[in-house]
């Protein structure tokens, strides 16, 4: 079993803070993306879309993607548990991800794909208008967060989840999308020095 990633990509280091709080060990072998290896036959083999991160488990069945990485992991060794227990925490955990997936991280990373000269070769074609017209949705999102962290300590309620992961993962991708985290949304602050300060967050 291992799994294939990109050590400096965000989606790949969800999966490592999330193995992290579970004390899951694993071994990770590199795909270098910016040397496009992620589009060589074996790869596309393994994941047809071409994305990091994969796991490739012992009898060569592959499953990409974060969230069902993590959901594997989740059925595999349960506790601690990050993604709920009984229907209505379960839910909760996951309306939060979601939410911090399609508003926050997916805006962030849109800004930065589409913005950045990095990215030239890898998204085609770059449209900067919509990168920027991304920026502001994810500043929303802070505020909204800000609002919901002011009445609890973690993003979906008492405890640490993966919502907190991708939200934590988010706002860290805002220094290369060149998204600047705005000021007075102590909450939110509060918040994320208690996650960035968790063992797992250097995974």
């Amino acid at each position: 079993m291992k799994i294939i990633e990109q050590v400096r990509a965000p989606n790949p280091r969800r999966v490592r803070i999330f193995l992290a709080e579970k004390g899951v060990g694993i071994p990770f072998e590199q795909v270098d993306l910016g040397k496009l290896e992620h589009k060589s036959a074996e790869f596309e083999a393994l994941n047809p879309f071409i994305s990091v991160p994969v796991l490739v488990l012992d009898d060569g069945i592959a499953i990409s993607e974060t969230m069902a990485i993590c959901r594997y992991f989740e059925a595999v060794q349960p506790d601690p548990n990050l993604m709920g227990s009984g229907p209505l925490e379960i839910a909760q955990i996951e309306m939060w991800a979601r939410r911090m997936e399609l508003e926050l991280f997916y805006r962030v990373a849109q800004c930065f794909r589409h913005n950045h000269p990095a990215m030239a070769a890898l998204e085609t074609p770059q449209v900067p208008e919509w990168g920027e017209a991304n920026r502001p949705r994810a500043l929303k999102t802070l505020e909204i967060m800000d609002g919901v962290l002011a009445g609890r300590e973690f993003i979906a309620g008492d405890r640490f989840s993966v919502a907190d992961i991708t939200a934590l993962v988010a706002i860290d991708f805002m220094k290369p999308a060149r998204i600047e985290r705005p000021a007075g949304l102590t909450s939110l602050d509060r918040w994320y020095n208690e996650v960035s300060a968790r063992a797992s967050a250097a995974a």
